[in-house]
Formats: C-alpha cells, sequence, structure tokens
C-alpha cells in the first residue's frame, strides 16, 4: 500500500478492493453454510479481520480472504451442531429465488454452477472440516497446503477429509439439463397433486424421491423427511395447498415456487430436482423466521 495516502484514503481503497471479491466470499461462505445471513457474517468477519491486517504481507488477496472465509465458516459450522439440540433434525439450506423467467446476475454468481437445495442437503450431512475441505478445494481449487492450517490438520488429512465429502457428494442428484422440460415435469407433478391423483403422481415421482420439510422451531409439524414415491404421493393435500397458492419461481437456478398465506406473507418456498424425467427431490422451506429474511419481492416478477 502506498505510503503517501492518509488513514481514511487506504481503507477506502482497502474497502474498494474487498469488494471486488465479495461476490467471490458470498458464493464460498453460500455453499459452506448453507444461510444466507451467516454467509454475509462469515464475509463481514472477513472484512473486519482485514482491516485489522498488515496488508503489506499479503500477497494474494483473494487467496488470503478465501482462507479466512473458511476458517470463519469452520468455526460457526462447528458451533451451529454445538447448539443444536436435535443433531439428525432436517434443515433445509436458504435457498435462492428469482423469477421464473431467469436468475439476476448476482444470483448467478452466488450460485455458480448447479447448486440446488438437493445439494446442499448432502453438503448438510457432512463433518465441518469435511465440508470445508471440500467446498475449498473441489469447488474453489484451493490447495490442500492451504486447508491444511484451517482444518487444523496436515495436507494428507485435509485431502482425505475431501475426498469422503467428494464420495458422498458423488449421490447428490444432479438435475436435467433441460429447463423447459423440467418445468413440465414440476407442472404434472402440480397438477396431479391439486387433483389429488395418486396414480398421476405416481408416474411423475422417482421411486426414490425424497421430500425435505424444514418448518423449523415455529413448524415443528412441518419438519420431516419422507422417502419413496408412495409415500411422498400420500402426502398430496399438503402439495395441494401449494399448487393453489403458489406462484412459480426459480429455486437455486430449477423449478419451484412460492406458496403464500392468505396475509400475503410467505408460507412456504419449494424446489423440485428433476432428474431423468421425474421428480427425485423435493425440498420445502417454511420455517417463518428464515422466510421474513428472504427477498422474495423479485421473484414475483
Amino acid at each position: 500500500m502506498a505510503r503517501g495516502r492518509d488513514a481514511m484514503t487506504d481503507q477506502d481503497w482497502l474497502a474498494d478492493r474487498f469488494e471486488a471479491q465479495r461476490p467471490h466470499l458470498r458464493a464460498v461462505a453460500y455453499r459452506m453454510l448453507g444461510s444466507l445471513a451467516d454467509a454475509d457474517d462469515a464475509v463481514q468477519d472477513a472484512w473486519v479481520r482485514l482491516s485489522r491486517s498488515d496488508t503489506s504481507e499479503i500477497e494474494n488477496l483473494r487467496a488470503w480472504l478465501t482462507t479466512v472465509v473458511g476458517r470463519v465458516c469452520l468455526n460457526m459450522l462447528r458451533s451451529r451442531r454445538t447448539r443444536r439440540e436435535a443433531p439428525l433434525q432436517t434443515r433445509v439450506a436458504d435457498p435462492i429465488v428469482g423469477p421464473e423467467a431467469g436468475m439476476d446476475p448476482e444470483q448467478a454468481a452466488l450460485l455458480g454452477d448447479s447448486l440446488g437445495l438437493a445439494l446442499l442437503a448432502v453438503l448438510e450431512t457432512l463433518a465441518a472440516p469435511e465440508r470445508v475441505a471440500f467446498v475449498l478445494h473441489d469447488v474453489f481449487g484451493v490447495t490442500f497446503d492451504e486447508i491444511a492450517p484451517i482444518v487444523g490438520r496436515s495436507s494428507a488429512a485435509a485431502r482425505q477429509l475431501a475426498s469422503r465429502g467428494r464420495r458422498r457428494i458423488r449421490g447428490a442428484p444432479v438435475p436435467d439439463t433441460d429447463l423447459a422440460s423440467q418445468w413440465a415435469v414440476a407442472d404434472a407433478f402440480v397438477a396431479a397433486s391439486r387433483d389429488g391423483d395418486f396414480e398421476r403422481l405416481l408416474a411423475v415421482l422417482d421411486p426414490d424421491v425424497v421430500v425435505r420439510s424444514d418448518g423449523g422451531a415455529a413448524r415443528p409439524e412441518l419438519v420431516s423427511v419422507v422417502r419413496g414415491a408412495e409415500a411422498v404421493a400420500t402426502q398430496s393435500m399438503l402439495f395441494r395447498r401449494f399448487g393453489d397458492t403458489a406462484t412459480r419461481a426459480l429455486v437455486n437456478g430449477i423449478p419451484g415456487g412460492i406458496a403464500w398465506n392468505p396475509d400475503g406473507s410467505p408460507f412456504a418456498v419449494v424446489s423440485l430436482t428433476v432428474v431423468a424425467g421425474r421428480v427425485l427431490s423435493i425440498d420445502i422451506l417454511a420455517d417463518p423466521e428464515r422466510l421474513a429474511q428472504l427477498d422474495l419481492a423479485g421473484a414475483q416478477s
């Protein structure tokens, strides 16, 4: 940093450089945490640490900030699991919701390649060090030598953490590539649910379909995991409500919708992962507290 600048100018210059990295850092933190609010907190923590550091010793600001965010996220994941009363309770990640016409550039940057809620649900099952090592290395290209001090392991051990995470992620569903075809399947599912047609529901559901519902502490009756086409089809009355009040939206880049309460507040955000022409995963966020924090206005356009 140039010596001739006064302190305010130096801080402004550093802030500008940090802001240029913010989209990347939010993407890193979102993949690790599955929470938009927590991701923003992690990024803000990185800024505080940067503003208090001797930046003359930082050779690569992007790499330095990425590792700082990784360390912050690891601590947050560990704290989250310590606080959670029921470690195996269902948790649906915060969705990135956009209009049916397409995500805006900021949302697209946050998602990067396909990052559906089903994939985030698999990430949620990883141990905190596995999740951090996998995301940093496999998604963002951080070396194991750089990851090792973050997770407090050797480089070889960090490699094993990422490898274990990778094996779990291979089981995550990958949505069909054609969005129009995905919407056709999603519409068929909604129509069958609205009609309460059990046979049509079975035809559109993958035999191994999984429904994850997260109603949070306010709606414990909506915290569940249901597996199998027949079990899911029997819940058609629940999905009928979604179909009657929902507006279509892209949820993490795939078909979904927002179900609304009569007062105009959101009841739930739903995403449907379509694989090989059938619905393989349905993720429902119905936690009023977390829904209230989402920016859903743009999704209605």
